[in-house]
């Protein structure tokens, strides 16, 4: 991910530039892996049918494929998605650390930019939900160009406004969503799933937003490497817990031996419930990139336009 070293996440004109430039590499990655002819899927355009008006049609792209492509505009809206991000103080993980090019809570909200990118060029309209304790911003799906930059702005404004002791309520929040957001919507959830509450609560939370008949991704959003293989340098460590401010100083080889096995039986039993429920988990390492986040987005946008 040394690409991103190149742009200030703090600066909103670059940030944009970065999601324009994170679906634009999709997109020609995309003529290379298993998903070709996806194309015309999120593309401004889709194959020309009989019967269609030929004033819709792209002369120029015709030019360079021999294949007729007709123009999709605004109205022509197939789907609502509501992207869901979770913004407790544990998403800013990792803080300061030396080689890190982003933390959990930026990688989030680059991914969610770049989905809106590509959901605006498909015309699927989209709409955002953030929460930690509460549900502060959930606004409903649209999919104008205006729209789509009232979301980036509060994104941009996320990744500036860092706040440490911000707990998280996860459990209260998806049902308040759920609630909210249009039956038959694509939600699509970014967050750690670090939850103080009873953690069957919050399956049942999941479970809630399946039952009002949405299809649910679930990105597990995490720094393998330190967080489930606890791969810190053998020495004196200061840990401290970034919803409640604890700290804590240890030899990381003196716990890693007992904390590796519970986060592997933890995020077997959430795999397990999104199994159960029916909703498909994705584990979104912030060091391996966007791709497999756009490429899940494709691949259930078309089984729900089936």
């Amino acid at each position: 991910m040394s690409y991103l070293k190149d742009f200030d996440l703090r600066q909103i004109q670059n940030f944009e530039l970065l999601a324009k430039q994170v679906v634009e590499g999709f997109i020609i990655g995309l003529h290379k892996s298993p998903f070709h002819g996806f194309s015309v899927e999120f593309a401004e355009h889709r194959l020309y049918n009989v019967g269609d008006s030929i004033k819709n049609i792209d002369w120029k792209v015709y030019g360079r494929t021999d294949k007729l492509f007709v123009k999709q505009f605004e109205e022509e809206t197939n789907l609502r998605c509501q992207i869901v991000i979770d913004t407790s103080s544990s998403m800013y993980f990792p803080k300061e650390l030396e080689g890190s090019s982003m933390n959990k809570l930026q990688f989030s909200s680059i991914a969610a930019a770049s989905l809106m990118n590509l959901l605006q060029k498909q015309r699927d309209a989209f709409g955002l939900s953030l929460f930690d304790e509460k549900v502060h911003i959930h606004t409903k799906p649209k999919s104008s160009t205006k729209h789509y930059r009232l979301m980036l702005n509060h994104l941009e404004n996320l990744i500036k406004d860092e706040e440490l002791d911000r707990k998280t309520s996860a459990t209260d929040a998806l049902h308040r969503i759920a609630d909210s957001t249009h039956r038959r919507s694509l939600v699509m959830i970014f967050s750690d799933m670090f939850e103080d509450s009873d953690q069957e609560k919050l399956f049942t939370a999941l479970q809630h937003l399946k039952y009002n008949k949405h299809e649910l991704v679930l990105f597990h959003v995490v720094d393998k490497n330190l967080e489930l293989d606890f791969n810190f340098d053998n020495r004196p460590h200061e840990f401290i817990d970034m919803e409640s401010g604890e700290r804590i100083k240890l030899q990381s080889n003196q716990i890693k031996e007992h904390f590796i096995p519970k986060m592997v039986a933890y995020k077997e039993k959430l795999i397990q419930k999104c199994l159960q429920f029916k909703i498909d988990y994705v584990e979104a390492d912030i060091n391996e990139g966007f791709h497999p986040i756009l490429e899940r987005y494709l691949v259930k946008r078309k089984k729900m336009m089936n």
